[in-house]
């Protein structure tokens, strides 16, 4: 008997789940580019899906989640442990020429909880917890690869593009090529933000109490490392990254990522009670960095960033699930808002 073929999830199929609206893309339309940028995240998404469910030909479902804005593929990115496809780098091939179209764009898939790849995912979102992403073979294949497109194109108009976990690996590879002179345009969909879940608290007092003496406390460990003479190097690094501004995309009902809000916001209330001081200081660690250093590791919060134009889903999620979904970001009712974080 022939095996029956499993019904496709509509959220995987383009024309039931995707931008369809999009016929024609503003380039200069910041609502267009988070949309075109996350569907090509969905994209890379949907070839590992199809990989696992040894989708062929006219059955496979990913390709028009970048053919319908004149991308192609140029090259699939595999995990080195489980073979599975994590990322995907698309070139942008349209007859009208478009100074603002991205030449191409680089993006990474998140965490998919299917036998294939639970294992190997949910071990690197361990690793992002732990502040140790950076040391998994999956994040130097990306560094690489990013790098060989520079090499070949330079670093003009080229996008980084990642969801949760893939965002964590977008963030930290930005962090990195902006060090090296590199800046790149970049779109963090629900990017982790390892934290306690402080602004899931209530009470507003009592969430600006406790992130007010969070800063005395990181302020504190940073006037010590200073003291250890060890502060240019990583002071000066992190500062150094405050010319990049990548768009990070949060909902508030997401605890994965909604801890953004709140770093991003009690800097700003810390700016107008004369604390900007102190919150200059304690910004760029988290207290699980802070006790990394104290032990001899790593003392960077590698999801800690200096600037961000931070974009707030306002619309009402009815689960963590959708809260958490990339769908979100191409919704054609999407409500939110958005503001510029700088860090002087």
């Amino acid at each position: 008997m022939a095996k029956q073929e499993a019904a496709v999830p509509e959220r995987e199929i383009f024309s039931l789940s995707g931008p369809l609206y999009l016929t024609a893309v503003d380039w200069k339309n910041p609502h267009h580019r988070r949309a075109v940028a996350a569907s090509l995240v969905r994209g890379v998404y949907i070839l590992e899906r199809d990989h696992q469910e040894n989708r062929l030909g006219h059955q496979a479902q990913a390709s028009p989640w970048w053919n319908f804005f004149h991308f192609q593929l140029s090259r699939m990115l595999i995990d080195d442990v489980d073979y599975s496809v994590f990322g995907a780098i698309y070139e942008y091939h349209s007859f009208a020429f478009d100074c603002n179209a991205p030449k191409f764009v680089i993006a990474f898939r998140g965490t998919i909880k299917k036998p294939d790849t639970k294992s190997r995912d949910l071990k690197l979102d361990l690793q992002c917890i732990s502040n140790r992403l950076h040391q998994s073979s999956r994040f130097q294949l990306s560094m690489q690869a990013i790098q060989n497109v520079i090499s070949l194109v330079g670093a003009a108009n080229i996008w980084l593009a990642g969801h949760s976990l893939g965002s964590a690996i977008a963030l930290l590879a930005g962090k990195n090529m902006t060090r090296m002179g590199y800046p790149m345009e970049t779109y963090l969909f629900n990017p982790p933000f390892p934290s306690v879940p402080i602004e899931r608290i209530n009470n507003e007092k009592v969430k600006h109490g406790i992130r007010a003496a969070s800063s005395v406390v990181k302020a504190g460990f940073a006037v010590a490392k200073k003291g250890q003479n060890q502060r240019s190097q990583k002071d000066d690094s992190f500062y150094a990254l405050s010319e990049w501004v990548p768009g990070l995309f949060v909902n508030p009902a997401d605890h994965i990522c909604s801890e953004y809000i709140g770093y991003f916001e009690h800097r700003k209330k810390m700016e107008k009670i004369g604390g900007s001081k102190i919150e200059r200081l304690a910004t760029q660690y988290s207290i699980g960095s802070m006790i990394s250093g104290v032990f001899g590791g790593d003392s960077e919060a590698l999801h800690l960033l200096p600037s961000a134009n931070l974009t707030i889903n306002l619309s009402h999620c009815p689960d963590f699930k959708r809260a958490h979904g990339i769908h979100q970001w191409w919704d054609p009712n999407f409500l939110g808002q958005s503001e510029l974080h700088l860090f002087r």
